[in-house]
């Protein structure tokens, strides 16, 4: 169970201002006009968070060029995630939300079922929201490998 309703397509994004790896401000309703991918992922520097930022970065150019912007979020402190920028040489901003309050927003926080067990965690998800600030596209308990691929052809982007 999440802490709150799943967001479907039609709904509004939820607004949110978070810090970046850089210390900065950064807040949603600076991309109005803009399509925006956000994607939520458990923590920064582990492999299988690395290889779907990886992808995200791999693929940055040509979700550029459809319009797209690319936003990841995690609990962890701006300190760790510029460390996993510089390491993994991301292009995007990674955005800290410490207090949860966007996971929950976004519901990309409850129980999941980890190695047999019920846990409660972060659920690895993905939002795109369109320039007028709906959800388009709303995935929840998205795998890290195969992830940026599936939605780009959800985004006809091609493979």
């Amino acid at each position: 169970m999440t802490d709150s309703t799943r967001l479907e397509a039609g709904d509004p994004a939820p607004q949110f201002t978070l810090t970046d790896q850089d210390g900065a401000s950064v807040s949603l309703a600076t991309f109005t006009g803009s399509k925006v991918v956000v994607y939520f992922y458990p923590a920064a520097l582990t492999p299988a968070c690395t290889k779907q930022a990886c992808d995200f970065r791999d693929s940055l150019g040509s979700l550029e060029t459809a319009g797209y912007r690319v936003l990841g979020i995690s609990r962890d402190t701006p300190e760790k995630l510029r460390a996993f920028r510089d390491a993994e040489g991301l292009t995007f901003p990674l955005l800290s939300d410490a207090d949860l309050a966007v996971h929950r927003a976004y519901a990309a926080w409850g129980e999941k079922n980890l190695y047999g067990k019920t846990v409660t965690g972060v659920l690895r998800s993905t939002f795109v929201i369109d320039e007028a600030g709906l959800i388009t596209l709303a995935l929840y308990n998205v795998r890290a490998t195969g992830h940026v691929a599936s939605l780009r052809k959800k985004l006809s982007l091609g493979d």
